[in-house]
C-alpha cells in the first residue's frame, strides 16, 4: 500500500468531470420563465386497488355448482336405484360372460334415460359452474362463493359417481333378495 502524497486527485484523462457547484441530491429552482415540472402520478385506474363489483356471479356459480354436484347427484342415484331394483333378478340369473346382454335394461328404460339425463345436466351445469367461478375470482364479485364454486362443480363427478355406483349395487342387492 502506498503512502499518501498529500497531491489533490486528478481524474484519469477522458474521464467525465462534475460542473462545479453540483451538489449530488440537491433540488434545484426551475431556470426563471419556466414552471416547477408537474409531479408524474399514475392514472387511478392503475394505482387503485380493485373494486369489489356486484355479487351476483359469484352467487349464480355457486348455485350452480351446488345444482351440478348435489342436484343431479341424487336424480343419478335415484335413478340408479330403482334401475338396480328393476334388473336385480335378471342381473342374478343371467351368467357373467363378455357377451353382457343389454336387453335387461328395457323393463327400466325409463330410469336410465333419468340417469343419463341427470348425468349431461350435471356436466353442463358443472361447466358454466365452473367458468362462472373463475369470472368471479378474476372480476372479484364474491371471490370467495367463485372459489367454493370451482371446488364444488370440481369435485361434482366424483360425489356423482360414487352415489350412483352405491345406489345401483344396493338396488340390485335389494332386487336380488326381493326375487330370491
Amino acid at each position: 500500500m502506498s503512502e499518501p502524497t498529500g497531491a489533490p486527485y486528478a481524474p484519469p484523462p477522458g474521464a467525465y468531470v462534475l460542473p462545479p457547484g453540483y451538489v449530488p441530491g440537491a433540488q434545484y429552482a426551475p431556470p426563471p420563465g419556466y414552471g416547477a415540472p408537474a409531479a408524474y402520478a399514475l392514472p387511478p385506474s392503475y394505482g387503485a386497488p380493485a373494486t369489489r363489483g356486484s355479487s351476483v356471479l359469484g352467487l349464480v356459480a355457486l348455485w350452480a355448482a351446488l345444482i351440478a354436484a348435489v342436484g343431479t347427484s341424487i336424480v343419478g342415484a335415484v335413478a340408479g336405484w330403482s334401475i338396480g331394483l328393476g334388473v336385480g333378478t335378471e342381473f342374478a340369473t343371467s351368467p357373467l360372460d363378455a357377451n353382457f346382454d343389454w336387453s335387461i335394461l328395457s323393463p327400466v328404460r325409463g330410469w336410465v334415460l333419468t340417469g343419463e339425463s341427470a348425468f349431461w345436466t350435471g356436466t353442463v351445469v358443472g361447466i358454466c359452474a365452473i367458468v362462472l367461478g373463475i369470472a368471479a375470482i378474476v372480476k372479484n364479485q364474491r371471490r370467495g362463493a367463485g372459489i367454493a364454486a370451482v371446488i364444488i362443480a370440481a369435485l361434482g363427478p366424483i360425489v356423482f359417481a360414487v352415489g350412483v355406483q352405491v345406489l345401483i349395487a344396493t338396488g340390485l342387492a335389494a332386487g336380488t333378495s326381493v326375487a330370491g
